[in-house]
């Protein structure tokens, strides 16, 4: 199985915009790394890194699923994992835009092996991919708009 330090083939990549300033996106996306998905989902899977490390959206960080594999703060985060069927990296970045800050989520993954083809086809091909990143860039929206409203 490759390696998610190495290039891997592109998914796709989601923007939305944000109306708040890179700060507070930054911020907003570290809260949402932090808020745990499943543990059955993280069992199931056998996702590595298995346990969190570290802390923020720092290099060596990680949640399961996902380590901080680089990072310049507030502009660009990359985290890479690996489970069963897959090894992956997810990327987001910042840019500054008229009216706040677009958020942007690049996702690549290798999906090796029989059984690796059958997983993207159920989460690639059936769109459930594309609503979580969806989910994901709210989420962002809506904490960095509280942030900011404070």
């Amino acid at each position: 199985m490759p390696d998610a330090g190495t290039a891997l083939p592109f998914v796709d990549e989601h923007r939305l915009l944000v109306p708040a300033p890179p700060e507070a996106v930054w911020s907003a996306l570290a809260a949402h790394v932090r808020d745990p998905a499943p543990a059955l989902l993280h069992a199931v899977l056998a996702t590595r890194p298995r346990r969190a490390a570290g802390a923020g959206l720092e290099p060596g960080a990680a949640v399961p699923g996902f380590a901080v594999a680089e990072a310049e703060p507030q502009r660009r985060v990359r985290l890479t994992g690996r489970h069963r069927f897959s090894v992956y990296a997810l990327t987001f970045t910042l840019d500054v835009a008229p009216g706040g800050t677009v958020v942007g989520a690049r996702t690549e993954a290798a999906f090796p092996g029989p059984h690796g083809r059958l997983y993207r086809m159920l989460v690639i091909g059936s769109g459930a991919h594309r609503v979580a990143v969806g989910r994901i860039l709210r989420d962002v929206r809506r904490r960095a708009e509280r942030e900011t409203s404070r």
